[in-house]
């Protein structure tokens, strides 16, 4: 039997702490294997798809207030707040793959990334020419734990039998 768990290439026998998956990705992220590259492309091509369907939906929105003749204020209103909320959710989501969201924050946010979720899409399809998205973040983390967790261990070296006990 492997010794693998399932995290697509992490050991079940690695000693200390483990890297946290990231979504579509596992843990390739660590060693850049099992499909790493083919998942890198697969998401930026789905993600700009998406983006582009995404964007021929709200088009037709667009043509559908514009038969029912509602008047040009209101078309100029809808295109200006799609695109300043497509602005603030594409700058949220490139800051979220390189320092943990704020909770409360990141849920007062949701309508306005729920609007904007054509920016989000197009942050994740620009992030993924680079890295995984997060993977930045998640490698400082997993390396700042393993450097705590070699210190630590590096303390307890020694025969503990010999060690004089407090009383």
């Amino acid at each position: 039997m492997s010794a693998e768990n399932g995290n697509h290439g992490t050991p079940d026998t690695q000693a200390g702490p483990r890297p946290e998956p990231l979504r579509f990705y596992g843990t390739t992220w660590v060693r850049h294997d099992n499909g790493y590259a083919a998942r890198r492309v697969g998401l930026a091509v789905g993600s700009l798809a998406v983006a582009a369907a995404a964007c021929f939906v709200l088009r037709v929105a667009y043509q559908g207030l514009q038969i029912a003749d509602i008047g040009g204020f209101v078309s100029l209103l809808m295109i200006v707040m799609f695109a300043v909320c497509s602005a603030l959710a594409f700058r949220h989501t490139w800051s979220g793959f390189t320092s943990r969201p704020d909770p409360d924050r990141q849920s007062s946010l949701r309508g306005l990334l729920a609007i904007g979720f054509v920016g989000s899409l197009l942050a994740y399809f620009l992030r993924t020419f680079t890295e995984a998205p997060g993977e930045k973040l998640h490698r400082a983390e997993y390396e700042k734990a393993r450097e705590e967790y070699e210190k630590r261990a590096s303390r307890r070296t020694g025969n503990p039998s010999k060690k004089k006990r407090r009383k």
